[in-house]
């Protein structure tokens, strides 16, 4: 059997970016030379040089109101390497005449993994596959599966593109599979990450797109079959939990959450915002800290604000839209929102299936969680941008062959 030359790279990506590397490196970063050349020898073009104007002057601006070089310049190198790595990916979804290929590799290697990973929670080794996190009051050392990366929500958010890349296949039948064994390969990942914050957003995403398109949709068989079918099933969950299991973990974090008393919940919402406020105060509002100085301006104001003791280091804003407006200002977040708005205009997301249920998606949760260096949350807004699956149209466009602006390309 054949091997997809680019499939070791995506094995790499999904399962073990981080695996073994201090915390925010990655072999993606560190390989970031290798798809430089890459991206060279396919595209014909440079793609640095404009990035590095855009920081060049980013950095002038920053250093007027004062910044550690140091860490700016290693923050520097970082953000390089995810930029570099998103431009590979893009290059290679628009060579790709199939990526649909991968998809399903990395599905099935994710299913393996994951059902290996069961046993492996009642033995010595689950420290390799598990994490033990504080979940909410009442369940203070809770595991949920992170396979090999540093965070369970990190890898519910890698498996998104996945779960619904095969759940519109399995609803608009699509895919020959076995649909018991299809929903329990995209399924069983949740469960065991226990990730209610992606799960939140990939509900949401689900409903808002069946809300745009309730005619469309409604009239499929298919997907009044499906509705009926994950309705019941969801209410006999319900029934079950209620009467049987009420202190369950999921029923305790939501009434958490609608009381307020989910610290996690808070330090991802608008405790984030908060803080990033708080600090921004120490700074010009409008350009932001500049990248790489939260250590140094934040850390005392978090520790603080949480109460943590002195010999805690390693804070961060958990929250991608909050830690743009700390370190980018009020123009970052509004250059960000613009290029989110022109960029699903431009690409027509609502006209793809799959585009706007990781459009609906993405935009959700950059408000609950993450990080501006987060590269899963890049690939989903490149998949979310790009035609990349003609055949989840709505209708037939005119041209599947869309390929973004080169300006818009250089800066994604």
């Amino acid at each position: 059997m054949k091997i997809n030359k680019y499939l070791p790279f995506a094995v790499l990506y999904f399962f073990f970016n981080s695996f073994g590397l201090p915390f925010g490196l990655t072999y993606t970063t560190i390989l970031g030379p290798v798809f430089y050349i890459y991206i060279i020898r396919e595209r014909k073009k440079d793609i640095f040089l404009p990035f590095l104007l855009i920081f060049t002057i980013l950095y002038l601006i920053h250093s007027y109101f004062g910044v550690i070089d140091k860490d700016y310049f290693i923050s520097f190198l970082n953000i390089s390497g995810v930029y570099i790595f998103c431009q590979a990916f893009y290059t290679w979804i628009k060579a790709d005449k199939n990526p649909e290929r991968i998809f399903a590799r990395l599905l099935q290697i994710n299913f393996i993994f994951c059902l290996l990973a069961i046993p492996v929670y009642f033995s010595e080794f689950q420290d390799l596959l598990w994490i033990e996190q504080y979940l909410t009051d009442g369940f203070n050392n809770f595991r949920r599966l992170k396979l090999f990366t540093y965070e369970a929500s990190y890898f519910a958010t890698l498996m998104v593109p996945l779960f619904f890349f095969f759940l519109i296949q399995m609803v608009l039948n699509k895919n020959k599979m076995n649909r018991i064994l299809l929903l329990a390969m995209i399924g069983l990942p949740y469960i065991l990450s226990f990730s209610l914050g992606v799960i939140s957003c990939i509900v949401l995403s689900l409903l808002i797109t069946y809300t745009i398109h309730f005619k469309t949709l409604t009239r499929r068989r298919s997907v009044l079959n499906a509705i009926t079918a994950a309705t019941i099933i969801g209410v006999c969950l319900l029934l079950v939990g209620v009467l049987f299991f009420p202190e369950n973990p999921l029923f305790v974090r939501i009434g958490n959450i609608l009381d307020d008393k989910d610290s996690s919940g808070r330090g991802r919402t608008y405790e984030a915002f908060n803080l990033a406020l708080k600090i921004l105060e120490q700074r010009n509002s409008f350009w932001g800290i500049g990248i790489g100085q939260m250590k140094f301006l934040g850390a005392e104001i978090i520790r603080d604000y949480y109460l943590y003791p002195p010999e805690l280091t390693g804070m961060s804003i958990p929250n991608a839209t909050a830690e743009t407006l700390l370190i980018f200002g009020y123009f970052g977040l509004t250059v960000r929102f613009a290029f989110e708005l022109f960029l699903f205009i431009y690409a027509r997301v609502w006209k793809n299936y799959f585009q706007l249920l990781l459009f609906c998606f993405i935009f959700i949760y950059q408000f609950t969680g993450s990080f501006i260096t987060n590269i899963a949350e890049y690939i989903i807004w490149i998949l979310a941008f790009v035609n990349v699956f003609p055949q989840f149209d709505i209708k037939p466009r005119v041209s599947t062959t869309q390929t973004l602006p080169l300006n818009i390309v250089k800066t994604i």
